[in-house]
């Protein structure tokens, strides 16, 4: 049987620092009080001038290649997951494996909002399962929002950042590692709840467009609170199932970092620890597509992943899209 492992991860994130006290200073009210008690946010990063997503691409998967011992020659396919894309057309992809110089390489982007990782990371792992020519896949996600921020909104401003991750696929027979399930949702009513609305074919950018932000991130309805948490833990109940494994024989849950609070009831409801969560969104704001793979690495890195380890990726976005896939590391 041949199966998609992961060998190797990696991140950027953008060197500028963004605290809260730049919002109580742009706002002139006391915004860092309220995101340290509500959200646990306490600084995130933001691109310099001049960096685009493809850059933050790059480097996550220049940062994953070293680690995984292989050039970009080696790459089969480059997989991004985002929607905040270098262009609308073409890909960001077909940039990043130009600006990589990875020759061989089909590129495609995929757009599931905030779920697009875990979304990417299920399709790279398939491509290696059911077709030979493929060895090794990049799967990146990758996030630069602040680029689509109205700055006078606190509801948007103050909690979305940048940032890339990125991981490498690689295809090996006869083992009892890497890819184990997946499940892909979707609840489409929602589609006009939260987005930036302007660019696409039905609203081209516009002066009255600009004047109405919908150029920009706009969150038009509030999701009701229990909608993640319900859906988070029946994905992970469903994965439990597909593997004939319990909550508790899951070492490490990677889970979308928009709410911690969602997070630890989450962990609550599968009678878990708050532990086998990581959180990277206190000093990384939410990075969206990329929140789960730059929390993977993030772990990775802290030598918090052993070998045999079985880990859940569960990522949620606009659309609705939800995703969640289970690896043996």
């Amino acid at each position: 049987m041949r199966n998609a492992v992961i060998l190797a991860t990696g991140a950027y994130l953008p060197e500028r620092i963004i605290p809260n006290s730049y919002f109580n200073e742009l706002l002139g009210e006391d915004v860092d009080s309220w995101l340290q008690e509500h959200v646990e946010i306490y600084e995130r990063r933001w691109v310099a001038n001049g960096q685009s997503t493809a850059d933050l691409c790059v480097l996550a998967g220049q940062q994953a290649l070293e680690r995984a011992g292989i050039s970009p020659a080696a790459l089969g396919l480059i997989v991004v997951a985002t929607d905040t894309p270098e262009y609308i057309s073409p890909s960001t992809a077909s940039v990043v494996q130009h600006r990589l110089n990875a020759k061989r390489a089909g590129a495609f982007d995929i757009n599931t909002a905030c779920a697009g990782f875990v979304t990417a990371l299920d399709i790279g792992a398939k491509y290696i399962r059911s077709d030979e020519q493929y060895e090794y896949i990049l799967v990146i996600g990758a996030y630069a929002m602040s680029r689509y921020l109205n700055l006078a909104d606190k509801k948007t401003a103050t909690l979305f950042a940048d940032g890339a991750g990125a991981v490498v696929l690689k295809a090996e027979e006869n083992t009892e590692r890497g890819f184990l399930a997946s499940e892909l949702l979707s609840q489409g009513q929602y589609h006009d709840w939260m987005g930036i609305y302007a660019g696409g074919t039905h609203e081209p950018i516009t002066t009255e467009a600009i004047a109405q932000h919908e150029h920009q991130l706009r969150f038009v309805r509030k999701f009701p609170k229990e909608l993640n948490p319900d859906t988070w833990t029946k994905m992970a109940q469903n994965l439990c199932a597909r593997i004939h494994h319990s909550p508790d024989e899951v070492n490490h849950y990677f889970l979308t970092q928009i709410n911690i609070f969602s997070i630890r009831e989450t962990m609550d409801r599968l009678g878990q620890p708050h532990e086998k969560a990581p959180a990277t969104m206190h000093h990384y704001g939410y990075t969206g597509s990329a929140c789960i793979p730059i929390t993977f690495n993030d772990a990775w890195e802290k030598g918090l992943l052993n070998a045999g380890d079985l880990v859940f990726f569960i990522g949620s976005g606009g659309g609705l899209a939800f995703a969640s896939a289970a690896f043996r590391l």
